[in-house]
């Protein structure tokens, strides 16, 4: 059976295996605090419709309370250790089956099994927030392995830490004109493809997101990372199948094992 897969912007995605609904990082808004969603449309309700959630990091267009609002009663949800406690809005989701994950962690659903990789990234709720909550990535197992890498920077022993996989959701650029080494941009997820060696990958988290009135600051930060990952990818990884998925858009791949 095949594993489709299909990119709502930024983070946002959905995996279908095994016939599990699995959504990540959910942003349903066409604005976020000084953030404005500049291309593609908002998701419909129909990305709402998961059987499990997943969230990646607590910042808040990763862990947003409001779209997580929408998922229908009884959708798990599966948040980094320590969410509770540093997001209060998580406490009024009680239509939600929260579950609290840290690395290592496995949960099953269905009959997927879901298991929480780490990240190299911030995980607090903001840059001054003092409670902590690792950043996660997350490999979901049904018939294909898929690694959704959330929001990361390169680290030592990531291939060992995220394990074999088919698919991998990587993060490309960001909302903003500059990265810092907690990212990957195009070239540090080539170099992560590189290492993971997926048969499939598909590039997330660019151009959606921008901050208000910053629209002719670095605008190829915003437009090109995708391509970028495209090319690059050709030369660090050319066994990889590369699918650049528009907005709304969806691949279906067949996994062999």
């Amino acid at each position: 059976m095949p594993v489709e897969l299909t990119w709502w912007g930024h983070a946002t995605c959905t995996v279908e295996d095994s016939r599990i609904r699995v959504l990540t990082d959910p942003l349903f808004v066409r604005r976020l605090a000084h953030l404005r969603r500049r291309r593609g449309a908002v998701p419909p309700p129909e990305a709402w419709r998961a059987d499990v959630a997943l969230v990646s990091h607590l910042h808040a267009d990763h862990l947003h309370v409001p779209s997580l609002a929408r998922l229908a009663p009884g959708t798990r949800l599966l948040v980094p250790r320590g969410a509770r406690r540093a997001v209060p809005g998580l406490r009024r989701l009680r239509h939600l089956e929260l579950t609290e994950v840290a690395p290592g962690d496995e949960t099953t659903v269905g009959d997927l099994r879901i298991r929480a990789v780490p990240a190299r990234h911030d995980g607090r709720r903001l840059p001054v927030g003092r409670h902590r909550a690792p950043a996660l990535g997350y490999v979901v197992e049904g018939e294909a392995r898929t690694y959704f890498a959330g929001d990361t920077g390169l680290f030592d022993g990531m291939e060992q830490e995220v394990g074999p996989v088919d698919v991998a959701l990587l993060p490309v650029g960001g909302w903003g004109p500059y990265l810092g080494a907690e990212h990957l941009d195009a070239g540090r997820a080539a170099e992560a493809l590189a290492r993971l060696a997926p048969r499939t990958a598909v590039p997330v988290h660019y151009g959606t997101y921008w901050p208000i009135g910053m629209d002719a600051v670095r605008p190829h930060e915003f437009h090109t990372p995708g391509e970028e990952f495209v090319r690059l990818s050709e030369l660090r990884a050319p066994g990889v199948a590369v699918h650049l998925l528009g907005h709304g858009e969806s691949v279906r791949v067949e996994v062999a094992r």
